[in-house]
């Protein structure tokens, strides 16, 4: 039975992860964190390329159906240049969560946060724009926000006060709609929120994700008729310190994470 392909640089993707096992709980699915080699928001365009293709080379191998890159960073990048290499579906995590936005602004000025690689892509604002040109779009990185998370600081003053200066040109433009531009990002909704107010909307791509995922599923009729739910985790360094990290996203303890040599 063949399953969904995700990679990430890292831990972040198991956003998308636990959209996909709630939206489509018969798939299996297998997740590859490249942990060896994160960060990918400081790296060349060119390199998260590689690192993306043989990512994907990796999943291939795991007989999967379709790929989901739950990355930002390699969407910006590598998204329009692999989709071209591969026969299997690849989706990445932006366009899903443009759309949302664009639909859901109504004011027309669109807020986005995210790593310093894909802020500084530009993909996002060109993305917006395409859809709808009149949109106003005001980008903020917000570094800080990973190792955050990692660290398992999601409130307090330190996380509060960070938040505030990262938001400040975006609440500034008045913008009614912020695209969380980073899958480690949800896990600090309720302090954006707060810093933001209650009347912005927050687009959290990992359930528009899912929601296209399985909209491509149906679509190609590739969806899993059978009873599935079988998932695997891989990594290329430090199983442990993922399965740690894996509870604050997945809400559920992760005891068989393999380490891949040689993506």
């Amino acid at each position: 039975m063949k399953s969904i392909g995700v990679f990430d640089s890292g831990v972040g993707g198991l956003t998308v992860v636990k959209e996909l096992i709630r939206q489509l709980p018969n798939e299996n699915i297998v997740y590859f964190g490249d942990t060896a080699r994160v960060p990918y928001g400081i790296k060349s365009p060119e390199t998260v390329i590689r690192f993306s293709i043989e990512n994907i080379l990796f999943l291939l191998k795991q007989d999967v159906k379709l790929i989901c890159v739950a990355c930002n960073t390699a969407s910006s990048f590598a998204l329009p240049v692999i989709k071209n290499y591969f026969r299997a579906p690849i989706i990445g995590v932006i366009t899903p969560g443009v759309r949302e936005a664009v639909y859901a602004s109504q004011n027309k000025r669109i807020g986005v946060i995210g790593t310093k690689g894909t802020i500084k892509s530009r993909t996002y604002e060109i993305e917006i724009k395409q859809l709808d040109p009149k949109a106003k779009v005001v980008t903020a990185s917000c570094p800080l926000f990973v190792p955050f998370v990692e660290e398992g600081w999601l409130s307090g003053e330190v996380v509060l006060n960070v938040a505030r200066d990262y938001l400040k040109p975006l609440k500034a433009a008045g913008v009614d709609t912020v695209i969380l531009g980073c899958t480690h990002y949800p896990l600090l909704k309720p302090v954006i929120q707060q810093i933001l107010g209650k009347d912005v909307t927050l687009i959290d791509s990992a359930k528009q994700v899912a929601c296209e995922v399985k909209k491509i599923l149906v679509s190609e009729d590739l969806l899993n008729r059978g009873k599935g739910g079988n998932n695997s985790f891989y990594v290329s360094d430090n199983p442990e310190w993922f399965s740690g990290l894996a509870q604050r996203f997945l809400g559920r303890q992760l005891k068989n994470v393999r380490k891949v040599n040689n993506v």
